[in-house]
């Protein structure tokens, strides 16, 4: 009868002990919705962007039960990785999140993150991510769809393209606003003072102002630089280049939807070539010059013309699938 009650009190010293134990330690585990959802709190009122690694990720984004989404990115900022877009991506990415924490309709239903490779490496491989950046939206409820992932080779990685399209996955609509850049204002007011400068250095003698050359110069370079997009890359802020599937580099975007910074400048070159090839074959026809120059004229025309023609048309292929018609190149 003892005995029982003998064994009973001398592990009650070793029971105590543990409990005392189990007060010291942190509990890690984010079983229940609340702890996830306070955690959450926790890490967002320090950074708009939470930064997730491969626990945290597990926990927090793919536990269950769940009722919040996570908009995340996926991207490699390390020097050592050499993503120059994904430091643009990162930034363009970042003033969604802002404007997020300061806008009207945030809440504790949608938080964004951030996943770097060299921190999260097994969540990459998870997911089968073989290249940064990506997007993602995890939905409070069920897996990530294919419209959940954000497809930045047609719309790009604009903060005002990754606003619209966490509209369409959560109807939450973000403005996205931009701190002020006085760049444009700066380099049109450098312009015009340096015009006026060079019109009150020359103001006993202003023919050049009426030189037609100038003017066409001038005009030329103008509608080239609007043909070729650059009022397009002014509105929607598309990146320079893309990092491709393969692992390369893409400086021309898949889609007729959306281009690339770098490839405005190849087709401003392309159009220019080919307004050099129809101004030689132009000046072939002045009888006042030497037949032989005109023929040399005439040929080297002719060749720019057709050329690059023809790579424009391949490029214009290239975007807008199901074209028909090419020239020298397919």
């Amino acid at each position: 009868m003892f005995f029982p009650l003998l064994c009973l009190f001398s592990l009650l010293p070793f029971g105590l002990c543990n409990d005392a134990k189990n007060k010291g330690v942190i509990n890690t585990n984010t079983g229940t919705l609340q702890e996830r959802m306070e955690q959450l709190l926790e890490l967002s009122s320090r950074r708009p962007i939470i930064r997730f690694n491969n626990k945290l990720f597990k926990d927090l984004v793919r536990g269950s039960p769940r009722n919040y989404s996570v908009i995340i990115m996926f991207t490699a900022l390390s020097s050592h990785r050499g993503c120059v877009v994904c430091r643009q991506a990162s930034d363009e990415y970042s003033l969604v999140a802002n404007s997020y924490r300061y806008s009207q309709f945030y809440s504790n239903k949608m938080f964004f993150g951030l996943v770097d490779f060299d921190e999260g490496s097994d969540v990459f491989q998870s997911l089968g991510l073989n290249s940064a950046p990506a997007f993602l939206h995890f939905p409070a409820k069920g897996k990530p769809k294919k419209q959940d992932n954000m497809d930045i080779q047609r719309i790009g990685f604009s903060a005002e393209a990754i606003a619209r399209w966490i509209m369409e996955r959560t109807e939450i609509n973000i403005r996205v606003f931009r701190p002020p850049n006085y760049t444009g204002t700066m380099a049109l007011l450098t312009l015009f003072g340096l015009v006026g400068i060079l019109v009150y250095l020359r103001r006993n003698n202003l023919e050049f102002l009426l030189n037609k050359n100038t003017w066409s110069i001038l005009a030329m370079f103008f509608v080239l630089s609007m043909v070729s997009g650059q009022m397009w890359n002014h509105i929607r802020g598309p990146p320079f280049v893309h990092n491709s599937q393969s692992g390369g580099v893409a400086y021309i975007h898949g889609s007729s939807q959306g281009q690339f910074v770098l490839e405005t400048y190849f087709v401003m070159g392309m159009y220019g070539m080919i307004v050099m090839g129809v101004i030689l074959l132009c000046e072939a026809g002045e009888e006042k010059v030497d037949p032989g120059f005109r023929r040399i004229q005439a040929i080297a025309g002719l060749c720019l013309l057709a050329f690059f023609y023809s790579l424009l048309l391949s490029v214009f292929r290239s975007k807008a699938g199901g074209y028909p018609y090419s020239f020298l190149f397919k």
